[in-house]
């Protein structure tokens, strides 16, 4: 057994707690899994596929991807990508931003904007190859950041959700990865050699949640144990058990 597969065996113990907890899915499920080509979520598509073959659900994954001239960090060359997911007859939908032009005047940031017109661009995707399930990338990191952002910034104790409805039930958004650590990913990634490639976007270094990340590790340094303190007070408020709850403070990249 490779490191990639030890590793991989402990990931999808995270993403099955978090099956258990949310019931993401359910057997026959179409699923399209939100692929910027990032290491969160190769990571995700990676685990669902491995999934595919040991978990009690059937389900049928398609991949998604925005096309766009923006990239937010590093991510695989899509001629690799596209060979990646015809190995593992994954079907990958291609699709340019919804909307690349935002309001001149609008207080939200460049990386809000992005993101927006990414995740339009995923929702209609989703209905047009007939998935009723999105799957983002987001983890353990994302949640923790998004909290204290909306505490610090929006004056709300509310969080990302492993499990949200949307349009009256039309589309279900899971994060499968909402208890897997970014550090974690990070082992996996370079286990798995993925050939990523690029810079970090120059507007999120500047971002809020580029400063909330800089903020929290920082507490980590005294305590390793930060996020899993912040995710039991969530528990504790009742905040996890809401549906609807999204980020108001700053983009949410769609992974």
């Amino acid at each position: 057994m490779s490191r990639a597969d030890t590793l991989a065996h402990y990931l999808l113990r995270s993403l099955n707690k978090a099956q258990r907890h949310y019931r993401l899915f359910e057997d026959g499920d179409r699923v399209l899994v939100a692929v910027s080509g990032g290491k969160d979520s190769m990571t995700l598509l990676d685990l669902l596929h491995r999934r595919q073959t040991t978990g009690p659900e059937r389900l049928e994954l398609h991949a998604g991807h925005i096309v766009d001239d923006s990239h937010c960090g590093q991510a695989v060359p899509e001629p690799w990508l596209a060979q990646w997911c015809a190995e593992r007859a994954i079907p990958l939908h291609l699709a340019p931003p919804s909307n690349t032009e935002r309001p001149t005047l609008s207080p939200r940031n460049p990386c809000f904007w992005c993101a927006w017109s990414r995740r339009k661009a995923l929702f209609e995707m989703a209905k047009r190859v007939s998935c009723r399930t999105l799957a983002f990338g987001h983890h353990a990191d994302d949640v923790a950041e998004t909290t204290l952002m909306n505490l610090l910034y929006s004056g709300r104790v509310d969080t990302m959700q492993a499990r949200s409805e949307l349009f009256d039930g039309d589309l279900l958004l899971i994060r499968p990865l909402a208890f897997v650590e970014e550090r974690d990913i990070r082992d996996y990634v370079r286990a798995s050699e993925y050939p990523l490639e690029g810079e970090p976007c120059p507007e999120g270094a500047q971002s809020r949640r580029a400063f909330v990340k800089r903020v929290l590790r920082e507490a980590e340094t005294q305590h390793h144990d930060v996020k899993r303190s912040m995710y039991s007070a969530l528990q504790r408020a009742g905040k996890l058990a809401c549906a609807q709850n999204e980020v108001r403070a700053g983009g949410d990249d769609p992974r």
